[in-house]
């Protein structure tokens, strides 16, 4: 009997389906996993703005969690946008009560428009419960400058916020440095535990079609972390996927704002 590396997002609903639950279902399925997901909020939303978020109670995600983890299970999760305080305090108690493991935890905190997706007194709760089960946390520079109280410049400034951010955590941090000029794009992999730094380079594109990439590449991560891919693997074969993504997503027209990658390039021609 065959069976599915399952992998379950926690996450807000993208209306126009360029991120959020939507792309984090689509990479699971281009990765070869079964995806289930979890919603922590519904957002309307389109390639140029979020016009309006809703929030889902806490209870009721976590009637969602349960009926997942008590039935199907998971082989990895992957957390993006979560409102609330009490949301996140909710989840948090819940995968721990379960003992899931292989979390990824993308800080999603402002929308690609530029529009809020985390209320201010949620960032607390999201350092002192979340962070800390983490098995990856995949901040961007504004995130990280969130969280650490620090504005990063450069690179030399990525590798010395890696080190501020391992204090809130046991996991690896992929501080992602796309935020930063130049032809390539730079992110910090680091482990405290072990002390590992590692510097991954890869071709930046140059496109506008760039809505859901940190939704994408961290569902990508827990992809291969489901797969049995070590972090450092998941995470390598996680931006090669992305990168792809990103190139073939260019050659398309949707909207007229940022338009998504292309999950599926690997089967559509």
């Amino acid at each position: 009997m065959k069976i599915y590396k399952r992998v379950l997002t926690i996450a807000g609903s993208d209306s126009g389906g360029g991120a959020g639950i939507q792309a984090d279902l689509k990479t699971f399925a281009a990765l070869g996993c079964y995806g289930m997901s979890v919603i922590t909020a519904l957002t309307a939303q389109n390639t140029q703005s979020v016009s309006a978020i809703s929030s889902v109670s806490a209870d009721f995600v976590v009637a969602q969690l349960e009926a997942v983890l008590t039935d199907i299970g998971t082989d990895a999760v992957k957390i993006g946008m979560i409102h609330r305080a009490d949301i996140i305090e909710a989840i948090a108690e819940t995968l721990q009560g379960y003992r899931v493991r292989n979390i990824v935890l993308d800080p999603v905190m402002v929308a690609k428009s530029g529009d809020k997706l985390l209320q201010d007194e949620a960032i607390e709760s999201l350092k002192r419960y979340l962070l800390p089960i983490a098995t990856v946390i995949t901040p961007n520079l504004p995130e990280a400058a969130v969280l650490t109280g620090k504005n990063i410049q450069d690179i030399t400034e990525m590798k010395e916020s890696v080190i501020e951010l391992a204090q809130l955590t046991q996991g690896y941090i992929l501080l992602k440095g796309g935020h930063l000029e130049g032809n390539e794009s730079v992110d910090i992999l680091y482990h405290a535990q072990t002390d590992q730094l590692s510097t991954l380079t890869s071709e930046r594109v140059h496109t506008v079609n760039s809505h859901g990439t940190g939704c994408t590449l961290s569902s990508a991560i827990a992809a291969g972390l489901a797969n049995g891919l070590s972090v450092s693997e998941a995470v390598v074969a996680a931006k090669e996927y992305l990168t792809n993504a990103l190139k073939a997503g260019a050659e398309y027209t949707l909207g007229s704002g940022h338009g998504p990658v292309h999950h599926f390039f690997s089967y559509w021609s």
